[in-house]
Order: C-alpha cells, then structure tokens, then sequence
C-alpha cells in the first residue's frame, strides 16, 4: 500500500490493545470515557500524557504519532505534500477512531479542538482537558523542536500569538484546565489528577493551578 493510501485509511487503522486492568479509583469511574488532552503547541500534552496514563494504569496514544504510523509520513511531510486541509481531515477521523478505544488518555494536536465535529465526539465519549501555558512558556519549549508545520516562518512567536487568541477561547470550552508552567511533569499530573477527580464526583468545570 503506497503513503497515500494509508493515509486515506486512517480511520481503519488499529491502535495498541487497551489495558487489561485498570486499578485507579478514577479510572474505574471513566467507565468507557476517555481523557483526552488539548492545547496548544508545546503545552506538555504528550509527555504530561504519558505520565497520566502511567498513574491511571490506562493506555497513552497520541494522535499525532497514530497518523504518522498510519500515513507512512512525519506530519511536516503531510503538510508539505497533501496540504494541513488534507491533514486536519486525517486526523478528525484518527481521533473518531481512537475514541472508540476508549477509555484511554489521548493527546491531540493544537489544531485538533477546533474542528467542531471533533469536539462534539470528544464530548460524547470523553473528558476533555485543556493543558494551558503562557507564550514564553511555549515558546521556550517548541524552539526545542524545528519541525512544527505552523511555525515555519520568520515570525513564530507572532504566528503563536495568534494561535492563542484564535484558539484559547475553544479550549477554555474544556471540561477541566490545569495550567501546564515550568512546573514539574509529576506536579502538573497530580493536579491534573486532583481537578480530574472533582470533575467526576461533582461534574463541574474545574481549574486546577500549579
């Protein structure tokens, strides 16, 4: 199968089986639900992700790498051979497809929350989970890696900007906000954890501060 079939075939790709065993009280009342992770660029989803996922004895997948592995391709590549339309179209039907795993904690990409038919399925089979940070913040951690698809150009931190006001106002629409600073990795997860826990026995937008 050549790299543009697999890609047009991402929604049948397969994920890692789910964890047999799921011993963490929270866990047990995701029930089917998944905790799904959004933001920007940079906001520490991965990594605070797996470390999540590792707290709750539940599966990690981030839905870049799913399209990657699916497409034969690095997301730089899709964007500079099919365009981001044809991308942001292959990743709302991986995530569709991951959702179905569920529960799991799921890292997404920055543009993944504004897509409106995303955040509808996020909000039937999931808890969504804004990672906030400021720009320098951000911006220190994503000049890390050369290769964001947004950011080449000769003003990244103009393009950031921008990003966050035309995005913030849809992440603040997340079930739960836990803001992702220079703080440890493992502090951010336990008051991720905290705000996760309040969430599910009150059912209430939450902000968890670090």
């Amino acid at each position: 199968m050549n790299k543009i079939s697999r890609f047009n075939s991402l929604d049948e790709a397969g994920g890692q089986d789910q964890a047999s065993q799921r011993g963490h009280p929270i866990s047990r009342l995701l029930g089917t639900r998944s905790l799904v992770l959004v933001g920007l660029m940079g906001a520490g989803k991965s990594t605070v992700g797996r470390r999540l996922a590792q707290s709750l004895k539940l599966p990690f997948r981030d839905a870049d790498h799913e399209i990657e592995a699916a497409a034969g391709m690095t997301i730089p590549e899709i964007f500079a051979v099919h365009g981001e339309e044809h991308f942001r179209d292959g990743e709302r039907r991986v995530i569709a497809r991951l959702l179905q795993e569920g529960p799991i904690v799921l890292a997404t990409g920055g543009g993944a929350f504004m897509n409106a038919e995303t955040r509808g399925r996020i909000a039937e089979r999931g808890i969504s989970i804004w990672l906030k940070a400021d720009l320098d913040v951000l911006m220190r951690r994503v000049r890390k890696r050369a290769t964001r698809p947004l950011l080449q150009n000769p003003d990244p931190e103009g393009t950031m900007r921008r990003l966050m006001e035309l995005r913030h106002p849809v992440y603040a629409t997340a079930d739960i906000t836990v803001d992702s600073h220079e703080a440890p990795h493992d502090k951010v997860v336990t008051e991720l954890i905290k705000a996760l826990r309040s969430w599910l026995e009150h059912g209430r937008q939450e902000s968890a501060r670090t």
